[in-house]
């Protein structure tokens, strides 16, 4: 067995370990029946609804890649576009081992266009981008309805502008050429989120919840940037300790708080199965890469992000 298949096998044991771990420590600062009971109490019509809008803004999120491809003249049907993010979905929660679904993506758009990998990797990067900026912008709009974050309502929306417009002026003078059509892009990076936050309203709303929702809706958007830290299975683990810390800091109920995070897990892993009949039984994104190329996209793909961080 060689060095690259023992990484692999022990990076897989690791996100296990570390999920089981950060599981743990969740279950010690809550009670686990109280989340039990949520699940069973659940109005499974809302959580449907739920699954139907996360459902909806991966549509959208698709649609955004769409764009960010069409920047670098990969002008993709959507049809195609959306099969091939169902494959990545997939990728990224059922095969946390291999390449993972952006690099699957760059090995088959560098393959079927012959374009350079860094074009590929940075078109990815700022769709990535364009979903933190929509995450901060709806973040500071809920900051303004929580009453624990006690500042003068003009700060946040000072910040707003401020950082749009910062972030804005970055782009246009410094990656132009990835950034077309930015209102555009971010028009639908907003739109995904904004699904997502409609996905959570739906599972509190599974529990007939008449409380304040801005809390929890600002804690679970703030665990989606720390989720970007990859360390457990699909994200499970991270996010939760999160969202049981940020009870405390928001005076909201840690029970109802990680029953979110773990519903909303559950329904992103059924969001990803689609992507199965990609991987075993349809032929149209075949032949799959072998070892020796998925070994190249990563080394590739850490050869584009070393030359992109340089070049800061």
């Amino acid at each position: 067995m060689d060095r690259k298949k023992i990484w692999n096998i022990t990076k897989v044991l690791l996100k296990v370990l570390v999920t089981v771990v950060l599981i743990y420590y969740v279950f010690q600062k809550i009670d686990v029946n109280e989340v039990k009971k949520l699940f069973l109490a659940s109005h499974i019509g809302y959580i449907v609804l739920a699954f139907l809008l996360y459902f909806l803004s991966q549509v959208a999120s698709s649609w955004r890649l769409k764009s960010f491809l069409n920047n670098i003249g990969l002008n993709l049907k959507f049809g195609f576009n959306f099969r091939l993010y169902l494959l990545g979905m997939f990728y990224n929660v059922f095969l946390p081992g291999g390449i993972g679904g952006d690099g699957y993506k760059v090995y088959l758009l560098r393959r079927k266009f012959k374009l350079p990998t860094k074009n590929i990797l940075l078109a990815l990067f700022f769709d990535r981008l364009s979903g933190l900026w929509a995450i901060g912008f709806i973040g500071v709009l809920l900051i303004i309805f929580i009453p624990k974050i006690d500042i003068p309502l003009t700060w946040p929306l000072i910040a707003l502008v401020a950082g749009t417009s910062v972030y804005f002026i970055i782009l246009r003078k410094f990656f132009k050429e990835y950034t077309g059509n930015f209102f555009i892009t971010h028009f639908k990076a907003g739109l995904v989120q904004s699904l997502q936050i409609l996905a959570v309203i739906c599972i509190l709303l599974s529990q007939d919840f008449d409380g304040k929702f801005a809390p929890y809706l600002f804690s679970f958007l703030m665990s989606s940037i720390i989720g970007i830290i990859n360390v457990g299975i699909a994200g499970l683990g991270v996010k939760d300790v999160f969202m049981a810390h940020a009870a405390d800091v928001f005076d909201i109920q840690a029970g109802l708080a990680v029953f979110i995070s773990f519903t909303f897990w559950f329904i992103s892993v059924a969001a990803s199965l689609p992507g199965v009949w990609f991987v075993y039984r349809s032929r149209e994104f075949e032949p799959l890469p072998n070892k020796e190329e998925a070994d190249a996209v990563e080394n590739d793909i850490d050869e584009s992000v070393s030359l992109h961080d340089n070049s800061l």
